[in-house]
């Protein structure tokens, strides 16, 4: 599964359990989880059926804040997210933006800040799914 912009990883567990690994990996990389959108709950409380599709949002401000100085649209997809689904054979997925693109589209060139952003999403993420 490839889309552009985003970091896709297979999981070995459910998705509770893959949330469960992300909430505590975010924890040990320093950071702290900020909301927790369940869009499978809110579907159900409409009436829709949804699959698991949980989005983990998390960061750090003292880290964040100066990235979103240099680019203030940055907001927008600021703090960081992991998105975790479960597809229709049952298997389940994580996925982040990647942060290249993510800064390339608010057009801020720091690639220092984009491989230390991509190492923490990749920590969180690898711990989650692994």
């Amino acid at each position: 599964m490839s889309i552009e912009g985003l970091r896709i990883f297979k999981s070995r567990h459910d998705p509770v359990t893959t949330l469960d690994r992300a909430v505590a990996a975010v924890a040990r990389n320093g950071m702290k989880v900020i909301a927790r959108i369940d869009h499978g709950a809110l579907a159900e409380a409409a009436g829709a059926a949804l699959r698991p599709t949980v989005v983990l949002m998390f960061g750090n401000a003292k880290a964040g804040a100066p990235t979103v100085q240099t680019a203030q649209t940055l907001a927008i997809d600021l703090p960081l997210k992991l998105l975790v689904w479960q597809d229709a054979k049952g298997e389940t997925w994580a996925a982040y933006n990647d942060p290249i693109w993510l800064l390339r589209r608010h057009a801020v060139d720091d690639e220092a800040s984009a491989e230390v952003m991509n190492d923490v999403l990749a920590n969180v993420a690898g711990e989650a799914t692994g």
